[in-house]
């Protein structure tokens, strides 16, 4: 194992990165590893760099996870929050490969204007932890849900059509799209911006609530039985900041191994001059 990126906005501590621990937990003693924090983009974003240390050929295997423990940062007497968010988490390999197929484009975005309306307002170097922060209850989620709504809906709408028309794919090209499970709703509208049908939707909302940056692996692992070779997959994700994520993907070889890191990891393969989604050996 070369490098290990894990994509979170809660981490055990702010230091030393949760990367730093998975690497000793996992026995990857030649490893290195940082977090990023990119709210629900968070696993694209980690997924995208991961990517390009692949293609760079400086590294041979990078294992991009993404994971949230929201339980920990969210205040159950606020209705508004405390019904949406779950914990989960879930991992990919990258490898290298030459068969043509993996992560084939990808489109980030960021809009900082946004953070007012999704943030956590302490603990950080801006307004540190104090007993009147806490009493405040400054250290949970705060949400304004309109706002958030509105933006997510334009933006995965948007860049997800942004990233078919630009690699001239339609909606028979697409085999699935793999959103970030923050609101069916928010779903539905990026899948009728695509013209896809229902049936080409991963949805499991309804099983994990938002797990933030663990949403997007934990679709490919409840879908594992039904992607095929040379599929090809649209991630989409949006996340408090406010920041956007896509990935173009198609699939390769699929290989499974239960229970590693924090949940599972998904595998298949990668492009010569591109990346893998994984490849275990």
């Amino acid at each position: 194992m070369d490098c290990v990126i894990v994509a979170t906005v809660t981490p055990d501590m702010l230091f030393p990165s949760t990367a730093n621990i998975v690497c000793d937990k996992i026995g990857a003693k030649n490893a290195w590893g940082f977090d990023m924090s990119a709210a629900c983009s968070g696993f694209l974003y980690a997924l995208t760099s991961g990517a390009m240390y692949i293609e760079s050929g400086r590294f041979k295997k990078v294992i991009v996870i993404g994971g949230d423990k929201m339980s920990s940062i969210v205040d159950y007497s606020d209705r508004t929050t405390c019904i949406i968010f779950g914990d989960g988490a879930g991992g990919v390999l990258l490898e290298p490969n030459y068969d043509g197929y993996g992560v084939l484009d990808s489109i980030l975005k960021s809009d900082g204007s946004g953070r007012t309306h999704l943030h956590m307002k302490a603990g950080g170097s801006l307004r540190p932890s104090s007993i009147e922060t806490v009493a405040a209850k400054e250290h949970y989620i705060y949400q304004e849900g309109q706002a958030v709504f509105k933006f997510a809906v334009k933006g995965m709408a948007d860049v997800s059509a942004e990233l078919m028309e630009r690699n001239h794919l339609t909606a028979d090209d697409i085999s699935w799209l793999v959103p970030h499970q923050a609101n069916k709703r928010i779903i539905d509208a990026t899948a009728h911006r695509m013209g896809l049908a229902e049936e080409k939707v991963m949805i499991n909302i309804q099983r994990y609530g938002n797990t933030t940056a663990g949403t997007i692996p934990l679709c490919l692992w409840d879908w594992k039985d039904k992607l095929k070779k040379g599929d090809n997959l649209v991630l989409a994700a949006f996340g408090g900041g406010f920041t956007l994520g896509r990935n173009l993907g198609q699939m390769g070889t699929l290989r499974f191994l239960e229970n590693l890191l924090w949940t599972t990891i998904y595998r298949s393969a990668g492009q010569s001059g591109k990346t893998a989604l994984a490849c275990w050996n």
